[in-house]
């Protein structure tokens, strides 16, 4: 069983993460073709924020089984803003650099909300 404080401590860890992604994918929209802001623009800032959003709401509730559907939420939603920033690459919204630094932070939040709902089964 793991301690109190190790769970707050990975919970700060994972939450900072998500927001550091956010604020990073805001940034790398903001350079986007005007004509996308309703499209691609747009999509791929809710699904980012999505990340994190649900993952702050069921670790607010009460009760597991909500906490790992809201933790599913938050991982689908990772890899819709995945698949969009692999569509922004192709389409040269973002260089190569940007999109490797990305992804790499993305696989790791992954990884971390990944490994919390296996815990929970």
């Amino acid at each position: 069983m793991q301690s109190e404080e190790y769970k707050k401590k990975f919970h700060k860890e994972l939450k900072d993460l998500m927001d550091e992604h956010v604020h990073y994918v805001y940034a790398l929209t903001k350079k986007f073709p005007k004509e996308e802001i309703y499209g691609v623009t747009s999509q791929l800032r809710r699904a980012t924020l999505s990340i994190i959003l649900n993952y702050i709401e069921g670790y607010a509730r009460i009760g597991e089984p909500t906490y790992k559907n809201f933790l599913k939420i938050s991982y689908g939603s990772l890899k819709e803003s995945n698949y969009l920033l692999d569509f922004s690459l192709v389409e040269n919204y973002i260089s190569l650099e940007e999109y490797q630094k990305s992804i790499k932070t993305a696989d790791r939040i992954g990884a971390m909300v990944w490994g919390v709902i296996k815990n929970l089964n």
